[in-house]
């Protein structure tokens, strides 16, 4: 099934602090395939603060075929209101081109999957860009439902300020 256990090349562990400019590497890849550089600001320093630090904010897995890095899995605690129980959400999901296809998202997805599962979480959700239609039938092969109703809403930057403080765009 494409698991670490059916390749003995395919390792998966947590992100450890050398591999923060792997990470990063990889993070400047998914920004260029989702057309996204231009936001794309993360440095292997924020990244460590982030995910090793004191609190960190989210998890990460390395995915590596042959102690090489191929792929990662960042992810972080929700909670559900309807079920009043923490979930997963899955942030990103990277497999460089050249590792796609033999196994190493699907084992990353596993991996998380066990995560939520050994966490009790009541769900394990991620986005997925409209137009990524290689990612949509890969989720949709591993048992994932595409939800055709939702839309991500989002607040950033100086906008965050603005809403806090009242500063919103007449109605």
């Amino acid at each position: 099934d494409g698991g670490p256990a059916s390749d003995p090349r395919l390792s998966i562990a947590p992100g450890r602090p050398d591999d923060m400019p792997a990470l990063a590497a990889m993070i400047r890849a998914l920004a260029r395939y989702e057309r996204l550089e231009h936001v794309c600001v993360a440095t292997e320093g924020d990244l460590a603060a982030a995910l090793l630090g004191a609190q960190p904010a989210a998890d990460v897995l390395i995915a590596r075929v042959d102690g090489v890095p191929a792929g990662f899995a960042l992810f972080f605690q929700t909670f559900s209101t309807f079920l009043a129980r923490r979930g997963v959400w899955l942030e990103d999901l990277f497999v460089y081109p050249e590792h796609r296809g033999a196994g190493v998202g699907r084992a990353l997805l596993r991996a998380v999957a066990g995560v939520a599962r050994d966490r009790g979480c009541g769900r394990f959700e991620w986005s997925v860009l409209d137009w990524n239609a290689p990612a949509i039938r890969f989720y949709e092969r591993v048992g994932a439902t595409v939800m055709p109703d939702w839309r991500i809403v989002r607040v950033a930057g100086p906008a965050i300020a603005d809403l806090a403080d009242g500063r919103m765009p007449p109605p």
